[in-house]
């Protein structure tokens, strides 16, 4: 008798309205079917941005019914009533930091004797994240944060050359997003940056990723690249090219230093100890127009931008220079503290009131504007899923055809995905056992 032919199931994304995105194309699909002779299994979505046709017609069985398969993947956190006994799934968790509103999920997994393997965890040999997201939101978060600088400026009365840029979501393609921005850039070469905008200078807090994809839609406009230490120069002298805009990009050293004014700043101490530093950035919030907020981070770092600091510049200045913040890693509360909650695509700005401490839905007020939404790259969810498919493709083999009844030590999954297993037959693996007293309610 011949052996069952493996399979990988592929789980409907339901989340949200907006949640489109597939962490495998029909293309790779394709080649898993007919190139490694393992079967595809496709749960079918009315909202996926790959039809249930276009799976079919790459190979793809399309069933509600995923129990067969080996493993399934996704791509935002399943429902705990979605998990069967002793099942393999592979998402986003969103647990590695002990993220309470995610432990009961972590727990019911456990509790089923499944297997968690989290593409946040896999890296390289270096601990480069090899399976991601980050570029694409921070393309969304970059267009959507100029089309909420356009309708600020509009509202305040400014004519402006970002007017013409719709939210990401609006244009059928990256391109045509491109397209639109790159004609605001003509306008601005042309001269057409109000004076009372220059000079236009946009912070980019950290260089992973995310800030690389933000940076690769703002570098469509005419754009000249200053160094931090320049920020305040530039502010001083006043005014600046009527037909280009300044970018600056901050690392870990401009960001923050040590609380110890006699000490320099060490990276690698920062990241050991980040309680012996303090923030160093609020220092360069009055200069910039918009700030693109791409970092890691946790509540171990000092912040970068606190409420009190705007209540100060808002006293202090009426309608200082501020007036976006994106903030692309959309932590509640967290290195941007004015981040009051998570929007949405539909709605995804509101004005951070400093002296109310309150979010006014739009980009009418008084404070910044701020964009907040959780799931950028859905937006861009037929990019945004090729790119994360190309990534993850040369993995799906090895994932499909692992002994999943073997004890994890025995695991032969290749070391990229093995160190970002989670969970193995409900056991917390080595280098997450941190996570039990969370897991367990304590």
């Amino acid at each position: 008798m011949s052996e069952a032919r493996k399979a990988i199931g592929i789980r409907r994304e339901d989340k949200n309205r907006w949640e489109r995105r597939s962490p495998v194309t029909p293309e790779h699909t394709r080649a898993i079917v007919e190139g490694h002779g393992i079967d595809v299994v496709v749960q079918p979505s009315p909202i996926r941005v790959f039809t249930d046709d276009e799976y079919r017609a790459a190979g793809a069985t399309v069933a509600e019914d995923l129990s067969r398969c080996d493993v399934v993947l996704g791509i935002k956190e399943m429902p705990s009533g979605f998990f069967r006994a002793d099942g393999t799934y592979v998402f986003f968790s969103h647990t590695i930091k002990a993220q309470k509103y995610n432990m009961p999920m972590l727990a019911r997994l456990a509790a089923l004797g499944c297997r968690l393997i989290d593409y946040e965890k896999i890296t390289d040999r270096d601990g480069r994240r090899l399976i991601f997201f980050g570029r694409h939101a921070g393309m969304a978060g970059m267009i959507d944060s100029l089309w909420a600088l356009g309708r600020r400026l509009r509202h305040e009365g400014v004519p402006n050359p970002f007017e013409r840029i719709e939210a990401a979501h609006r244009y059928r393609s990256i391109e045509d997003a491109r397209s639109v921005i790159a004609e605001a850039g003509l306008d601005i070469a042309d001269g057409a940056l109000p004076a009372g905008l220059r000079p236009f200078i946009c912070g980019f807090t950290g260089y992973g990723n995310v800030s690389q994809g933000a940076q690769e839609i703002f570098d469509l406009l005419p754009v000249e690249t200053i160094r931090p230490d320049e920020v305040l120069g530039l502010a001083r002298e006043g005014g600046g090219a009527g037909n280009v805009l300044y970018k600056a990009v901050f690392r870990e050293e401009d960001m923050a230093a040590p609380a110890d004014p006699k000490e320099r700043f060490q990276l690698r101490d920062y990241y050991d100890h980040p309680a012996r530093y303090a923030s160093a950035f609020e220092r360069y919030v009055p200069h910039l127009t918009v700030l693109m907020n791409c970092i890691y981070w946790d509540n171990r770092y000092p912040r970068l931008v606190t409420k009190e600091s705007l209540r100060q510049l808002w006293r202090r200045e009426g309608r200082p220079r501020l007036r976006v913040i994106g903030d692309v890693s959309c932590d509640v509360e967290g290195a941007v503290e004015a981040t009051l909650k998570v929007t949405t695509p539909d709605d995804p700005v509101f004005v951070y009131d400093p002296e109310k401490d309150r979010a006014i839905d739009g980009w009418e007020g008084s404070g910044p504007v701020v964009l907040a939404v959780d799931n950028l790259p859905c937006e861009l969810p037929r990019e945004a899923s090729q790119y994360f498919s190309d990534a993850l493709a040369r993995f799906i083999p090895a994932l499909a055809r692992e002994d999943y009844a073997a004890p994890f030590e025995r695991c032969t999954l290749p070391d990229e995905i093995r160190k970002a297993v989670i969970l193995w037959k409900g056991a917390l693996t080595p280098d997450f056992l941190y996570l039990a007293g969370p897991m367990s309610g304590e």
